[in-house]
Parts: C-alpha cells; structure tokens; sequence
C-alpha cells in the first residue's frame, strides 16, 4: 500500500531562518514591543515568499512573542515583567543542577567563553552579549552530561534574550556579570558542586532582579514617550 503524504509547501529549515532572524529583530529590539508585522513586509524584507513567513508567525504566536493584531498581521506582544521573574525562577533551578553535574566531573571550560564574553561587553553590539551569555551557559549545560536539562532550558532562554535585548542596551554591568561567570567556572573546575551550584542560582537571581528594574525602567521611558 502507497503512503499518502502531503506536500511540504517550504523546506523547514527556510521557516526555521526567519523564525530566527524575527527573533533576532524583537529580542535586540529592532521590532519593539507593539509593533505591526506583517507577512508581505516581512517577505520583501528576507527575500522569501509568503509561506515561510506565514509559519515563522505561527511558531513565534504560539510561543508568545507576537500577537494578532485588528485588522492584518500580528503585533510584537509587549514584554512582562512578572513572567521573565518566573522564567528566571525555572531557569536557576535548571543551571543550578547543570553546575553541580558539570562539577562531579571536574569540566574545565574553554576560557575562550570568558574572553569572547568580555569582549561583547564592552562593545555595542547587543546580539553579541547576549550569545555570548548563552553560549556559556550551554557549555555547562553540556558538560552536566544530561541532554534533558539544555532542551528544557533552551525554551526559557527564547524569552530571556527578548528581555535582555531590551536592557542590555542600556546597563552598566555588563561585564560585572562575566565576573560572576568566571567564579561559576572555577568552582565547577575544581569540583566544588555546592559553591557551583550556589554560585549560579545567586547569579541568576541577580540577574533576574536587575533586568526587572532595568525593564521597568525602559517601559517606563517608552511609555514617556508615547503620545
């Protein structure tokens, strides 16, 4: 018997590009909160048809970052203070588990991150930061030697680098946070699984404190600025 299958309107890896590329836009803040996307700009923008654009939207409206708009497209859902609080309660415990793993095995991770990651901050370039960020806490969530736990993070730090995009452009302790990264890297080299593990969840609870004033603030200032 002959299988009968439906025809793939466009290849998944061209949907799954302008995904990114949108969510490059709304997390460095290119696409601010509120504003109208629709499929035929988007489209003329990447240089792709319709199709892809049309499923790109769908994934990023079922994981909350655009909205329907009245009348065409979507809109840039607004960003929420409260719920970045309680996907930085998720992800501490998650890097808290990864460090204490990664610990057991003594992992020494490549000081590249730490200097890449300096680098960033003192630079402008607001996507770099926060790769850079993402990628040191996906070396530790490799070396935890557990798959599951960089899968479950990985779907919160779709959200965190929308808010960090925001609040990165304007802080002043960007490389106070690569300190923080640093202490984290040496206990885990050492084996130190409980200073490690602390280490990381008062890392991200700082974080999380200073990116909700930080926000507050911007929301504050765009609101400022609205007629």
């Amino acid at each position: 018997m002959t299988a009968h299958l439906v025809k793939i309107e466009s290849a998944p890896d061209l949907v799954d590009q302008v995904y990114r590329s949108l969510l490059d836009a709304i997390s460095d803040g290119s696409l601010a909160p509120g504003e109208r996307i629709t499929q035929e700009d988007i489209a003329e923008k990447l240089a792709v048809s319709r199709q892809p654009v049309l499923q790109a939207l769908r994934l990023l409206k079922k994981d909350g970052f655009v909205r329907d708009a009245p009348g065409r497209g979507v809109l840039v859902a607004p960003l929420d203070a409260d719920w970045i609080a309680k996907v930085y309660q998720v992800r501490g415990s998650l890097d808290a588990l990864a460090a204490r793993l990664a610990a057991q095995q003594r992992f020494r991770l490549d000081p590249k991150l730490i200097e890449a990651g300096r680098k960033a901050a003192r630079g402008k370039n607001v996507k770099a930061m926060i790769e850079a960020d993402l990628a040191f806490h996906n070396a530790i969530y490799g070396a935890s030697g557990n798959p599951l736990i960089e899968q479950s993070a990985q779907q919160h730090w779709r959200h965190l680098r929308r808010v960090m995009g925001a609040v990165l452009q304007h802080s002043r302790q960007r490389e106070a946070l690569w300190d923080e990264h640093e202490a984290i890297a040496k206990a885990i080299a050492a084996g130190n699984g409980d200073r490690a593990a602390l280490l990381i969840e008062e890392h991200s609870q700082r974080a999380s404190k200073n990116l909700a004033a930080r926000l507050a603030h911007v929301l504050k200032t765009q609101g400022d600025k609205t007629p």
